[in-house]
């Protein structure tokens, strides 16, 4: 059983990088066109932060975290989201794959669906908003008032892992609600890139209500929220065991495995343009 589902696994992964290298192929065929989408992803994705700046004009802290700090909620943030929609981003087209017809190609190919939509016009210019969070984490990084112990400085690498592996499963599992409503898109932006910019503040500026849903609902601030309170030396506003702070690895496998199955759910109720 175990040898069967690393072989489904590795395959999945190699028609993933079989088709998005394709797209690549085709893409960099116009390497000025390429370079320029790529400069213009990153001047955009920046303006994000250059709104962090503006805050900070007028204020030292926010909610008691500094511009450093929220640097790092940033950083890790950003480059989680960024990784994950360079990744599995293009599963957001289902619908319109769904409403086309088009999904049956695909379920005809002897090559696993999920991989196939995941890697559908795989473009690297979506490397734009994972580069510029990479650069303001390595500006905050020195910048903090931190002691720097061995466990802090494997949390981060972890961190940016299982966020991005969070944010995945977050575009696999509300994509999968297109198969029974078509139109439900915008609600899968509003926890992948909305979730994305919650992350960006710390959590002392939400209600406790919220932050809690972020916990025990979609579990988005396992990306970043509950490993930095242990990197950044913060209180928990929820008061919860210390043992949270080191879960994000538990919450990117529970995560992933019920993307896929509301992955498996949304196939078996598909009912393709034949039927």
């Amino acid at each position: 059983m175990a040898e069967t589902t690393l072989g489904r696994t590795r395959w999945a992964l190699r028609a993933w990088w079989l088709t998005a290298g394709m797209w690549t192929r085709s893409m960099m065929s116009y390497r000025a066109s390429f370079v320029l989408m790529l400069a213009a992803s990153l001047c955009v994705t920046f303006l994000d932060f250059v709104v962090v700046l503006l805050m900070f004009q007028h204020t030292d802290t926010l909610g008691g975290w500094t511009l450093p700090e929220l640097g790092f909620l940033y950083g890790t943030s950003g480059f989680a989201l960024g990784m994950a929609n360079l990744l599995v981003g293009s599963v957001e087209g289902l619908g319109q794959r769904i409403n086309a017809g088009t999904l049956d190609t695909m379920l005809i190919r002897p090559a696993p669906a999920l991989a196939q939509v995941c890697a559908e016009r795989f473009s690297l210019r979506r490397l734009g908003r994972p580069l510029q969070s990479l650069a303001v984490l390595a500006w905050s990084l020195p910048a903090l008032d931190v002691a720097w112990t061995w466990d802090r400085v494997l949390l981060v690498p972890v961190l940016l892992v299982c966020g991005t592996a969070i944010f995945g499963a977050v575009f696999v599992g509300f994509a999968t609600l297109q198969f029974w409503w078509g139109e439900a898109r915008e609600i899968q932006n509003a926890f992948t890139y909305g979730g994305a910019t919650l992350l960006h503040y710390p959590p002392t500026v939400f209600a406790k209500e919220l932050v809690a849903g972020a916990v025990f609902g979609v579990p988005l601030a396992f990306v970043n929220w509950l490993p930095a309170l242990h990197i950044l030396d913060r209180p928990d506003p929820l008061g919860l065991p210390v043992a949270f702070q080191y879960a994000s690895p538990v919450a990117a496998v529970v995560s992933c495995a019920a993307a896929g199955l509301a992955w498996r759910a949304g196939l078996r109720a598909y009912r393709g343009t034949g039927n």
